[in-house]
C-alpha cells in the first residue's frame, strides 16, 4: 500500500491591534500619549461605560466595560474621549491593506482584529511562521504608529489565543508540539467563546484550565451544554479546522438589528413603544437599503438590574415596514412581559431575510396596495432624511416624551457584531 502525502500543516496568524481606540487617538492627541487615556461612551445619554484603555489606564485599574465613574475613582486623572468611529474604520482598513500584502485571506474579527492564512505564501516560505508574524508587528508600529500582538499557530482558536497571551506588541507562537505545555495550563476563560456564564458552569463541574476541558469525555461535554459543549471540546484540543475567509468575501447576512441604552428607564409600554418606533424606522431603513425583507422579528430587553432575555416571533409576510416591524415588536413585549422591573435598553432585529425583489406570495386576507403605498411613503422618508438630517421627519407617535426622542437610532446606535462561526453576519 502506498504512503499517503501529508497534508500541509497550516499556518494561521491572528493580530490583535492593542488598546485600538485609544492608541488611534493617542496619534491624534500625542500631548496624552504618557497620561491614563480612555475612549468612552456619552454617561449623559447612560452610555457611560470604558471602551477601550491605554496602558497607562490599564495600570491604575481601568477595565473595559465598567462605568465611568468606576473608572474616575480608580483614576482620578484619567482622560476620556468620545468615540469617532470614522477614525477607527480608517486605520481598521490600514491594518487590512498591510495583512493583504501577506496573503489572499484576511478575515476580519471585529475593527481591531484579524486573522491570516499564510499557508504557502512566499512570506512564509521567505521567512518562517514567527519572522512573519514580527515583520508584520514592525510595520503596523513604523507605518501607523499603533502597536499590534501577534499569535501564530495552526488554527484560528489557538491563533487568537496566542494573540490575547502577551500584550502589548508581541508575538506568540502556539505549535502543535507544544500544545500540552504551553496551551492546557491556560485558564478555560481565555478560550474564544467561553463566557462568564459557560465559565461558571465549567467551573462547576472543576475544569478551570483548557487542558482540563481537553481531557474531560466529549459525551460528558454533551450532556451539559448540547451540541456546544462538543464544540468547545473540539476546541481545547485543537481540532477546529475553521478556513480563513478570502478577502472581500462576503458572508451571508442573516439579520438586520438595532439596540440602545434608552436615557432614562423605561417603565410602561408608552415608554417602550416610543423608542420601538426609532428603532423599527432605522431596521426597516437598513432593510429597504441592504434589498431586503424579515420573516422574524426578534427583541430584546435588558432590565434596570441587567438581567437580559429575548423572544422572537414569526410575521405574517415577509416586511421592510417600520409599521409592522412596530406592531410585532409592541406584541411581543406585551406578551412576554409584566413590567416588574424597569428596562434600562431594548432592541429588535429582522432576521430571515428574503430579497426584497424576490417573488411575494400574496395573502388572501391583506391589502396588498396599502402595503405598497406605506413602502413607498417609507422610502420617500428615507430619501428626505438622508438629504435633510435624521430630525427631518418624526412620527408624531414618537414626540410625546422628549426624554425619550432625543436619539438617532440609524446612525448613533447601528451594531456590528461579527460572528466566528460561519452560521451568519449581522448589521
Amino acid at each position: 500500500m502506498g504512503r499517503g502525502v501529508r497534508k500541509t500543516e497550516r499556518t494561521i496568524l491572528h493580530v490583535d491591534c492593542n488598546a485600538f481606540y485609544a492608541s488611534v487617538e493617542c496619534l491624534y492627541h500625542p500631548e496624552l500619549r504618557s497620561r491614563p487615556v480612555a475612549v468612552g461612551g456619552d454617561a449623559e445619554k447612560r452610555h457611560g461605560i470604558i471602551l477601550a484603555k491605554n496602558q497607562s489606564a490599564k495600570k491604575c485599574g481601568v477595565t473595559t466595560g465598567e462605568a465611568l465613574w468606576q473608572a474616575r475613582q480608580k483614576c482620578p486623572e484619567l482622560v476620556i474621549l468620545p468615540p469617532d468611529y470614522g477614525k477607527y474604520l480608517r486605520f481598521s482598513r490600514l491594518c487590512r491593506e498591510i495583512y493583504q500584502e501577506y496573503s489572499p485571506q484576511v478575515e476580519s474579527f471585529g475593527l481591531d482584529e484579524c486573522w491570516l492564512d499564510v499557508t504557502n505564501t512566499p512570506k512564509l516560505a521567505a521567512l518562517g511562521p514567527r519572522m512573519v508574524a514580527e515583520e508584520i508587528r514592525e510595520r503596523v508600529k513604523e507605518e501607523l504608529g499603533i502597536t499590534v500582538s501577534v499569535g501564530v499557530s495552526y488554527n484560528k482558536i489557538f491563533a487568537k489565543l496566542g494573540s490575547d497571551y502577551r500584550k502589548p506588541d508581541a508575538v506568540t507562537v502556539f505549535g502543535r508540539e507544544s500544545m500540552r505545555e504551553k496551551v492546557w495550563p491556560i485558564a478555560v476563560s481565555e478560550l474564544l467563546y467561553v463566557g462568564r456564564a459557560t465559565e461558571r458552569k465549567l467551573r462547576t463541574f472543576g475544569i478551570g484550565t483548557i487542558g482540563e476541558l481537553a481531557n474531560t469525555p466529549a459525551e460528558y461535554l454533551r450532556g451539559w451544554f448540547g451540541k456546544w459543549g462538543l464544540l468547545l471540546h473540539c476546541f481545547a484540543n485543537g481540532l477546529d479546522s475553521t478556513p480563513v475567509a478570502q478577502t472581500g468575501e462576503e458572508e451571508l447576512i442573516k439579520s438586520i438589528g438595532n439596540s440602545t441604552t434608552t436615557p432614562r428607564d423605561l417603565v410602561n409600554g408608552e415608554d417602550a413603544s416610543i423608542v420601538y418606533w426609532m428603532l423599527c424606522e432605522s431596521v426597516a431603513a437598513r432593510l429597504r437599503e441592504g434589498g431586503f425583507r424579515c420573516r422574524t422579528v426578534q427583541i430584546s430587553l435588558r432590565t434596570d438590574e441587567l438581567f437580559c432575555f429575548e423572544r422572537q416571533m414569526k410575521l405574517p409576510e415577509p416586511s421592510c415596514l417600520a409599521s409592522e416591524l412596530h406592531a410585532a415588536a409592541m406584541r411581543l413585549l406585551r406578551e412576554n412581559y409584566g413590567w416588574n422591573r424597569p428596562l434600562r435598553s431594548i432592541g429588535v432585529r429582522g432576521a430571515e431575510l428574503t430579497p426584497a425583489s424576490g417573488p411575494e406570495q400574496l395573502s388572501m386576507f391583506g391589502d396588498a396596495e396599502r402595503r405598497e403605498r406605506l413602502e413607498r411613503l417609507e422610502r420617500t422618508m428615507d430619501e428626505v432624511r438622508r438629504r435633510y438630517g435624521y430630525g427631518a421627519l418624526s412620527r408624531a407617535a414618537a414626540l410625546s416624551d422628549g426624554s425619550l426622542t432625543n436619539i438617532d437610532a440609524k446612525s448613533e446606535h447601528v451594531i456590528h457584531p461579527v460572528g466566528y462561526l460561519k452560521a451568519g453576519s449581522s448589521l
